[in-house]
């Protein structure tokens, strides 16, 4: 099962890194000004949650692949990546679908990926993948970390060069709302990313659809010892 799912994952990660790709190339072709879309490109937090997508995938496929058990600090990491494109995918369908963001033509086929498939499979993934380990309770916060960060650098990165990644950031949109429109869709964001990595870190503790694997820094129960009939064999 373990081999299932690294391959699984290492298909996942190849189709999110040829979305990126592809969206990247289409729209580099056909900006004016090449070097500022680059910064623009990366600072998606769309882009970005998928290239932590694809490097997680990645590492999670040669663990998979080798049938060997996930360390603690992957098992987060995966948490927080699975919780960030969750997000992605729920703000995507609610807010963005049939709005054209600044970046020249968006590639169809690219969109999906991004924004529904490599979400769905992220989501599934964590659900059903043997080897998930327990997220203790105790990292939960940290999970908003990257999201704070780049909310803290999209407002200020925005004000200084007046563009913003997504219009539900750009206190300029609706005048007389500014940034007190901006600030209830970012607590209102930053409130349902909270409530989804809680039902992540939830879902680490429970034992289905497996046997649930220690963590956190649980001991491990130690072995029964061996009766007297046993014998040890080669």
């Amino acid at each position: 099962m373990g081999r299932l799912f690294g391959i699984l994952r290492l298909l996942a990660a190849v189709a999110v890194i040829v979305a990126i790709v592809g969206q990247f190339a289409n729209s580099l072709s056909m900006v004016p000004d090449p070097a500022a879309f680059v910064v623009n490109f990366f600072s998606f937090f769309t882009i970005l949650s998928n290239a932590l997508a694809a490097i997680v995938l990645l590492i999670g496929a040669w663990y998979g692949l080798r049938a060997a058990a996930e360390p603690d600090w992957y098992t987060f990491a995966r948490a927080a990546i699975v919780t960030y494109m969750t997000t992605t995918l729920v703000v995507y369908n609610l807010l963005l679908r049939d709005i054209s963001l600044d970046q020249a033509t968006t590639v169809p086929w690219s969109n999906e990926i991004l924004h529904v498939w490599a979400p769905l499979y992220l989501l599934l993934d964590w659900v059903f993948a043997p080897g998930r380990r327990r997220v203790p309770w105790s990292r939960f916060w940290w999970i908003a970390a990257f999201p704070i960060a780049w909310v803290i650098y999209t407002m200020i990165r925005g004000a200084v060069v007046g563009w913003y990644p997504y219009p539900f950031l750009d206190p300029a949109i609706e005048p007389g709302v500014g940034y007190d429109g901006v600030t209830v869709y970012v607590i209102a964001i930053a409130a349902f990313i909270l409530l989804v990595g809680s039902g992540i870190v939830g879902l680490s503790q429970v034992r289905w659809p497996h046997r649930a694997v220690g963590g956190g820094g649980a001991p491990a129960a130690p072995p029964a010892p061996a009766s007297s009939d046993e014998h040890v064999t080669a």
